[in-house]
């Protein structure tokens, strides 16, 4: 089974996560009511890893699928 995604969603997915997993960190902070600071942490941490590594792995795709001659803006 494939998802198909619009191509404004595909592109802010990575944000997304960054963002979600941003503010699970934060919720972390201020939870004090049964497991949910580690449950926030853990999911903070895995949400941040998991967006943090789909935008890098989409910058190196695109970055190594130039045409030979176009020279990198960085």
């Amino acid at each position: 089974m494939h998802i198909w995604l619009t191509k404004p969603v595909y592109e802010l997915l990575p944000y997304f996560y960054l963002g979600a997993g941003l503010a699970a960190l934060g919720f972390s902070m201020y939870l004090n009511y049964w497991y949910w600071p580690v449950i926030c942490l853990l999911a903070g941490i895995a949400l941040v890893t998991a967006g943090l590594a789909l935008w890098l792995k989409r910058r190196d795709f695109r970055r190594n699928r130039r045409p030979p001659g176009v020279k990198d803006l960085d």
